[in-house]
């Protein structure tokens, strides 16, 4: 009896463990990693084309399939910081950066907190890449926060692209000075009546972009990240100061604002407009087009083929005195939500996504013979009538570029190289890399504030204010009864704690 008892279960044991490893193999669901992204999402069909290729791949190396979920431009701060309060467990992986105000998610636990060991073990290629130095500037309280950008070429300062062509029209043929934006928009305006000089959207133009051209050119200070209503000066960064409530520079360029929107260099309605700017320029219906160096470079060699002699130029804001950064080495990066449950999946992909050479150019650039092709030479083209304004895959992956990977496009701008070295050559470091401004003391006050923004900023930097002194009275009035000198106080009081400690 004992022996058919004992034969029994071995048989048993056996059938069973043989089901649970077919099912293992054959029949388990894998788990879907989610991706949050910024941008308007791709409806083309070629991202998901590209992804179901890379979910091929995934599904069997690591158990998981990637799907990604966007949020769009039309007031992305908002939706992007309320996405990161929710406690929302279907979003895993997060694009994030220093301008998504990284640490105040940090504070509010809308990160998952990394270590070391989870990363060697999931993210083995990405731990093993990333220099201790760059660990520790995203990590705080002994946990790492998200995972830098740090092998990818960029710059990010802003500035305003503009048609060589159209202002030798004119007689212009450099823009040195933020005041000859001017010049070069009364030549549009004469000679291109079918378009705006600018034809800018005002729609979430609530930070005070525009202002920061003006001013980075005339005075040596720059922001202070995630606590954009203070700045500092290059020689003493650790004093707070805001050009926004001291000194008359706010005012001339609200008055400079002011005069431009009623000589019609962009549309009445654009607090209201939607339309893009970039495609409005591509097509020759707007005179400008304003974003950041690795923008203007894509822009530039889209330029020479579709608006051929155009030769557009980037004024970078801070050119009269040079004064621009370098990005923060997590301008880009990536993070895990920290409501996610499936935090290490979401690692194992995201270590694929960046390091694995098939899946990376799946992923940012589609289907090798559709999307693109690869040239005897070894350069990257287009397919025949691709338009990557309407073909293009808009996967938005700024949170792990490598420059190993990135491929060369035969339609790259022959001074693209020349151009970043020259930036390169004038960036400052941001000497406040590692200060993290804890502003729980002030919340209320900051949301406040950031209200005022909101209403006050976008009608002063557009010129849609029938007084602009008497609206920059308001607006520094309104300021200071959301509470400016409680929160100036409080973030110098962490600055002279910060300096103390280096």
């Amino acid at each position: 009896m004992r022996k058919i008892l004992l034969r029994t279960f071995i048989i048993f044991t056996i059938v069973a463990a043989f089901g649970f490893f077919a099912c293992g193999r054959s029949g388990s669901k894998p788990v879907t990693v989610t991706l949050l992204l910024l941008g308007n999402k791709p409806a083309n069909g070629r991202a998901e084309a590209a992804i179901a290729e890379i979910n091929k791949i995934t599904s069997e190396r690591i158990g998981a399939v990637l799907q990604t979920q966007y949020i769009e431009w039309t007031d992305w701060q908002s939706q992007y910081q309320l996405a990161m309060a929710t406690g929302n467990t279907e979003i895993d992986l997060v694009i994030t950066g220093d301008w998504l105000e990284v640490w105040r998610i940090v504070q509010r636990g809308g990160f998952y907190p990394l270590t070391p060991e989870l990363l060697q073990t999931n993210a083995p290629k990405t731990w093993e890449a990333i220099p201790a130095s760059h660990w520790e500037v995203c990590s705080k309280d002994g946990k790492i926060w998200f995972i830098p950008e740090d092998q990818f070429s960029q710059f990010t300062n802003h500035g305003m692209f503009w048609r060589k062509d159209w202002a030798r029209e004119g007689g212009l043929e450099d823009i040195a000075k933020f005041e000859d934006l001017e010049k070069y928009w009364d030549i549009v305006k004469v000679n291109h009546p079918e378009a705006f000089p600018w034809d800018v959207s005002g729609m979430g133009q609530y930070s005070p972009h525009f202002f920061y051209g003006y001013i980075q050119g005339k005075l040596p200070v720059q922001m202070i990240m995630d606590v954009h209503l203070f700045h500092y000066d290059v020689n003493d960064p650790y004093t707070a100061i805001s050009f926004l409530m001291e000194g008359d520079e706010l005012i001339e360029a609200a008055r400079l604002f002011d005069r431009w929107s009623k000589k019609g260099f962009w549309r009445t309605d654009m607090l209201n407009y939607t339309g893009d700017t970039g495609n409005l320029f591509i097509a020759g219906l707007s005179g400008s087009n304003a974003h950041h160096t690795n923008s203007y470079i894509e822009m530039r060699a889209t330029m020479d083929r579709e608006q051929p002699g155009s030769e557009i130029q980037m004024f970078y804001y801070g050119k009269e005195n040079g004064n621009v950064n370098r990005d923060l080495i997590y301008h880009g990066a990536m993070a895990i939500n920290g409501a996610s449950r499936n935090v290490e999946k979401a690692l194992r992909m995201y270590d694929l996504l960046r390091n694995d050479k098939q899946i990376y150019l799946l992923y940012n650039y589609g289907i090798e013979g559709r999307d693109y092709i690869v040239n005897s030479d070894g350069t990257f083209s287009q397919p025949p009538g691709f338009n990557p304004v309407t073909d293009g895959l808009g996967t938005n992956f700024w949170g792990g570029r490598m420059d190993e990977f990135e491929p060369v496009w035969d339609t790259w701008w022959s001074g693209r190289k020349a151009f970043l070295e020259y930036i390169g050559s004038i960036a400052q470091d941001y000497p406040l890399s590692k200060f993290v401004f804890d502003n729980s003391k002030v919340s209320a006050e900051l949301a406040a504030i950031n209200d005022v923004m909101t209403i006050h900023i976008p009608a002063l930097q557009f010129g849609k204010t029938n007084n602009p002194d008497k609206a920059v009275a308001d607006f520094r009035t309104a300021l200071r009864q959301a509470g400016y000198e409680r929160v100036r106080a409080e973030l110098q009081s962490q600055l002279d704690v910060f300096k103390t400690q280096l």
